[in-house]
């Protein structure tokens, strides 16, 4: 059965690119990105970590370590990063998982038989520092995923974990937020001092807390 939000992510040692890890040891008390490629030196895996690496600063920003994986062997990783740094202007510096025996893959359900039986899909996982899984994402193996996205997203857990708020179609950080339902409209005061808006009585918005 694969992963449910609110679910404990499975913890592993495994062989990465900068040594052998614990993933609990790995992450600590950070939130972590889990997300997996079909195979090293494929075109589209190349933009992806190359992007991930580019926006190293924004996932060290929101406290955010990031693990890559594929079911490729190690010596292939670290050729490939090579081609990632030299093509993408980066420098690929976090660990990328090689899962040779798929036991990482198969603990988070990463391949999908009837897309194919031996690679895994593009999976990408948010995990908590309770390490409960807060976000799943499964692309195909053709799209490349938008890693701007999966900041915003972060931005929204993040905010959303501790605050009485959720984040409206679009959201972006800094922009007005939605007030629960679970908070009584008379209560939006006190808890929220810069303001509000009563747009209908189930729809309140007020300006982002943490701002």
């Amino acid at each position: 059965m694969s992963l449910r939000l609110g679910d404990t992510a499975p913890n592993f040692t495994a062989k990465t690119t900068i040594g052998e890890i614990n993933f609990y040891d790995y992450l600590g008390d950070s939130w972590g990105i889990l997300f997996s490629h079909p195979a090293d030196y494929t075109p589209v895996c190349t933009t992806e970590l190359g992007k991930t690496a580019l926006l190293n600063g924004e996932f060290t920003k929101r406290n955010v370590k990031v693990l890559a994986l594929s079911v490729d062997p190690l010596d292939k990783h670290k050729g490939w990063i090579n081609d990632i740094n030299e093509t993408q202007h980066c420098n690929v510096d976090f660990p990328i998982i090689a899962d040779e025996d798929k036991t990482v893959a198969n603990l988070y359900g990463m391949i999908h038989p009837n897309a194919s039986e031996t690679f895994t899909v593009r999976s990408l996982f948010v995990i908590g520092p309770d390490k409960k899984v807060k976000l799943t994402i499964t692309y195909p193996a053709s799209t490349g995923r938008n890693f701007h996205e999966v900041l915003r997203v972060i931005d929204s857990l993040q905010l959303t974990a501790n605050y009485s708020v959720a984040t409206p179609a679009d959201w972006k950080d800094g922009e007005d937020v939605i007030v629960v339902p679970a908070v009584k409209t008379e209560d939006i005061p006190a808890k929220f001092p810069k303001g509000h808006k009563i747009i209908k009585p189930y729809l309140r918005t007020t300006p982002q807390p943490n701002k």
